[in-house]
């Protein structure tokens, strides 16, 4: 149990206790409330809103139940102070070995340090990239897949039962495009002069590869063929062998799905007929008439008859039509049949990484999934904005052979897979960001990335240094972890231990706010903490982590070093980065 988990416990406790003693009536169930750190370190250790919520239940001004409060948490052994502060807040100032026990927590579970339970094994599904496959993972692809991969990482720690999966659609007339671009590399690749690439097909030379691998597979069995002959088989070869770069693009900045799944799959099996027949089933679909679009003046607008979805009872804006006037599928269907398909497979929370240009997205699928799942399923969407590529401040210049992008790939060649990732998350996704190949890997204060992991660095070479005093055995975590820690009381390590046990806090707000930025940004105040203290020691020889005629409280030191380092590594594995060890100026790799 958590610092925090344990004093809402005593807190609890003394409500109870006011409840039995008669001071308060209460006219209802405890109200959920929080106990967290103050926004001012100065104002106490954690601070608690109890005393505000109890207002409406308890039939008394906040303050007035906070002062009944006060004497019941001042009697608790691990409670130094009580403070009663603006409208009714409650101020708890703990004893400093309640936090000093924080490290052999931290020591104990390493890495694991900050998992939580709150998940309860929840399904849940993070669908993210989901690229149609018609060029390699570029820029504008990066920044959803490294947020989709970094939540679904955080989920698990927060203890939700996660599969990343990748949807694309293969069924429309991009991959048709990609098909004839291909086949026209195709010819390329057995001699013939094609010419500039006509306008309306793929100019990227990236596609020249998959000419060449189809003309070593199939010789000239297509050349001269009419289209409908070549057409499918060169589309799927296309789609195959480009899926096959994309999955190898983002296993360079160690992503991997577990479920891929296609929209020409889902046409083929029936499961747009069969989402179709459960609305029906269940009196949701009609035939009707939509009025026009608000916003727009259309003098010729006809109310035409359509196969509608009603939607609007799930709160959606209007009703869908899910056929067009002409009875196939509108464009709507095969994504509803989709999340049709992901509730079948028992997942009731959904959340998929989209670009800002899907505004209206998540409006038209809550209805459906809330449909199909009788409100037990959730749909949540996490919307990321655009990602402009700097170098020294100017716009870098577009990739001829991806065909007018800066790929995946041309960028862990220059900063590092880790840079990639961890930059991709020092802003929220829904702000522009701006990526600067120099920025990224500059070795300043300024510079997030490098900041984090040279704490990380500047911790091990603490400890290997500390390794000329002591046995590897003594420097082992289950040693540190038996190691008397009463000599960490200054206010500056206080600190750090405090912010550090707030990690599992920062773990479960991320998860449930679906944020996965707050990582990043809590490793960077952390770093910021550490960094301080270490030049501290810089300035007085006294506040070195290691002093070379004082074996003992160098020691105690080291247990500080190890777990800073631990929890440092533990937020970088929910960011996908490794953490380094030491940095190096020949190697642009930050992260």
């Amino acid at each position: 149990m958590t610092i925090f988990k344990s004093i809402q416990t005593v807190v609890a406790s003394a409500v109870n206790e006011a409840v039995t003693a008669g001071d308060l009536t209460l006219n209802g169930p405890l109200p959920n409330f929080v106990v967290e750190p103050p926004r001012e370190s100065g104002h106490g250790d954690l601070a608690t809103n109890i005393a505000m919520l109890l207002t409406k239940i308890a039939g008394k001004p906040p303050r007035a139940i906070a002062e009944i409060l006060k004497p019941k948490l001042e009697a608790h052994s691990n409670i130094t102070a009580v403070e009663i502060a603006g409208p009714g807040f409650i101020n708890l100032r703990l004893k400093s070995e309640i936090w000093q026990n924080e490290f052999k927590e931290i020591l104990k579970a390493g890495i694991k340090y900050g998992d939580s339970t709150i998940g309860n094994r929840l399904k849940v599904n993070v669908e993210y990239v989901s690229a149609n496959p018609t060029g390699p993972m570029h820029a504008g692809h990066v920044r959803g897949a490294v947020i989709g991969d970094t939540l679904a990482h955080l989920m698990a720690k927060a203890g939700y039962d996660v599969t990343r999966e990748y949807y694309f659609n293969d069924a429309g007339t991009q991959v048709d495009v990609l098909a004839r671009t291909t086949y026209l590399r195709y010819r390329e690749a057995l001699g013939e002069n094609i010419g500039e690439i006509p306008e309306g097909l793929y100019p990227g030379e990236y596609l020249k590869d998959v000419g060449v691998a189809l003309a070593q597979r199939d010789a000239k069995k297509w050349m001269g063929k009419p289209e409908e002959e070549w057409l499918l088989p060169v589309r799927d070869f296309a789609v195959q062998y480009m899926m096959r770069m994309i999955r190898d693009d983002l296993h360079l900045i160690g992503i991997k799905h577990d479920v891929f799944t296609n929209e020409r799959e889902l046409i083929q099996n029936g499961t747009l007929e069969k989402a179709f027949k459960i609305l029906d089933e269940k009196g949701l679909i009609y035939v009707g008439t939509l009025p026009p679009p608000k916003g727009k003046e259309m003098e010729d607008w006809e109310a035409t008859p359509l196969t509608l979805f009603r939607s609007s009872q799930f709160g959606d804006s209007t009703d869908r039509p899910l056929k067009k006037r002409d009875g196939n599928w509108a464009y709507i269907m095969p994504d509803i049949a989709y999340h049709y398909d992901k509730i079948k497979r028992g997942f009731l929370l959904m959340i998929n990484v989209l670009g800002t240009d899907h505004g209206g997205y998540l409006e038209r699928m809550r209805a459906p999934v809330a449909a199909f799942s009788d409100g037990k399923a959730r749909l949540e969407v996490v919307f990321n904005n655009i990602v402009k590529i700097f170098k020294n401040g100017e716009p870098v210049k577009l990739s001829k052979r991806s065909g007018n992008l800066i790929t995946l790939r041309e960028m862990v060649e220059q900063v590092g897979a880790g840079a990639v990732r961890f930059f991709m998350l020092t802003r929220d996704p829904k702000s522009p960001l701006d990526f600067d190949f120099a920025k990224v890997v500059e070795q300043t204060r300024d510079n997030p990335v490098f900041y984090v992991q040279y704490a990380h660095a500047r911790c091990c070479s603490i400890l290997r240094h500390a390794a000329e005093m002591f046995s590897p055995a003594e420097l082992m975590p289950e040693a540190l972890a038996k190691v008397d820690v009463t000599a960490i009381n200054s206010p500056d390590e206080l600190l750090l231990v405090k912010f550090m046990a707030n990690w599992s806090r920062v773990v479960e707000a991320a998860a449930l706010a679906q944020e996965p930025h707050r990582i990043a940004f809590y490793l960077m105040e952390l770093a910021a903490h550490f960094h301080g203290l270490w030049h501290k020691g810089n300035d007085n020889a006294a506040l070195r982590f290691i002093i070379p005629d004082d074996k003992n409280l160098t020691r105690v030191r080291l247990v500080l070093i190890k777990s800073v380092q631990t929890v440092l590594a533990s937020g970088l594995a929910v960011m996908g980065c490794t953490p380094l060890e030491e940095l190096r100026n020949d190697r642009p790799e930050a992260a």
